[in-house]
């Protein structure tokens, strides 16, 4: 074969190849709210029988919550390094599903035991670093029925590359 022909088939090839349907890659991961991160809790409001509640978390404690592609952790304790009447430290973490904006948690592990092993919905939503959940905390073994919305900021990473 002359190497015009060779040339020729190559092009054609070439030409026939790039007119293919190009696919879209496929993404293991559902591609939504950015969720994932380190969040600190500024505030939570309950409301328990008409009654609300609203704590600021930046006051005598610290709460954060962090969550990656599959599972959440949540820490809290008070900022007086557990010495004072006020001292306390809660935890729990577990997986989690993320639909549009419905954010379930299935809380596996709990420092309030009793709290294991339920799932928690809530609606999410983010804007800027802010992300604020809101949903029903229900466990009626416990008498808990209550409306929750917790307002977080997202951390920036403390890490120089």
């Amino acid at each position: 074969m002359n190497i015009v022909l060779r040339i020729i088939i190559i092009t054609a090839a070439t030409i026939l190849m790039s007119c293919a349907e190009k696919t879209k890659p496929t993404f293991s991961k559902q591609v939504g709210i950015p969720i994932e991160g380190t969040w600190r809790l500024i505030t939570g409001t309950t409301i328990e029988k008409g009654t609300a509640t609203v704590i600021h978390y930046t006051k005598n404690q610290s709460f954060i919550k962090i969550i990656n592609d599959t599972h959440f952790a949540f820490l809290q304790h008070d900022l007086s390094k557990g010495k004072d009447s006020v001292a306390s430290f809660s935890s729990g973490g577990g997986s989690y599903t993320l639909k549009d904006s419905l954010y379930t948690e299935h809380l596996e592990y709990c420092s309030a035991r009793e709290w294991e092993d339920n799932d928690f919905s809530f609606t999410v939503s983010i804007k800027s670093d802010t992300l604020i959940q809101s949903g029903i905390e229900k466990i009626e073994a416990e008498g808990v029925n209550r409306i929750n919305i917790e307002k977080y900021v997202r951390l920036k990473s403390q890490i120089k590359n």
